[in-house]
């Protein structure tokens, strides 16, 4: 009664015909798989390279693409911010743009331990802060080369825009080594007088 439209010929690797939907499972050639369409079309592939293949995510997001920039960026935002601000001098606001950054710094890469993510790593990654989750704790990688020349770059300027002001100087000296210390290969893993032990 109703209109029937042709079933093609399908034919498999050597060129003999054979039933559409006869064994094409997972390398289908169709890019509709899975949904009973069996057209002559070129093969569908799976999606290499576009989802993580890691146990800890962690490990790899300060080597994705475009962090540095944007972490960049958000210090420069950082400061744009309080150099808006009416009240405050230059040297105050590089001294706070320096202490602000060393501080979230030391928060997010050296205090808070885990993950966001639920990894099936057996639960390795919840004692280890994130600084130690980088790279799988290889030292001396990019990533951790970039996070430790950074507050260096940034106290150097604070330093000379503030003109070297002892008050400024110590303030960002001791906001320096509260974040370049823990950075150190010497201190992997380290919790002293076991502050953050647990």
């Amino acid at each position: 009664m109703g209109l029937e439209l042709p079933v093609p010929m399908v034919r498999d690797g050597a060129g003999a015909p054979r039933a559409p939907g006869a064994g094409w499972g997972w390398s289908s050639p169709s890019p509709w798989c899975g949904m009973g369409l069996d057209l002559p079309v070129p093969r569908c592939r799976m999606n290499v390279g576009v989802a993580h293949s890691e146990v800890n995510p962690n490990t790899r997001v300060m080597n994705s693409r475009g962090i540095w920039v944007a972490y960049g960026i958000s210090v420069g935002a950082l400061h744009v911010v309080l150099l808006s601000i009416p009240f405050f001098s230059v040297p105050v606001v590089w001294t706070l743009t320096n202490v602000i950054h060393n501080l979230v710094m030391y928060v997010l890469l050296h205090a808070v331990k885990g993950t966001p993510f639920e990894t099936p790593d057996q639960g390795r990654a919840r004692l280890l802060t994130h600084w130690e989750q980088i790279d799988y704790g290889t030292q001396c990688t990019a990533a951790r080369k970039f996070l430790s020349i950074s507050p260096v770059v940034l106290y150097l300027l604070t330093s000379f825009y503030t003109k070297y002001d002892p008050a400024h100087f110590l303030v960002n000296t001791s906001s320096l080594l509260s974040v370049l210390l823990p950075k150190l290969p010497q201190f992997h893993g380290v919790r002293i007088f076991g502050i953050n032990k647990y």
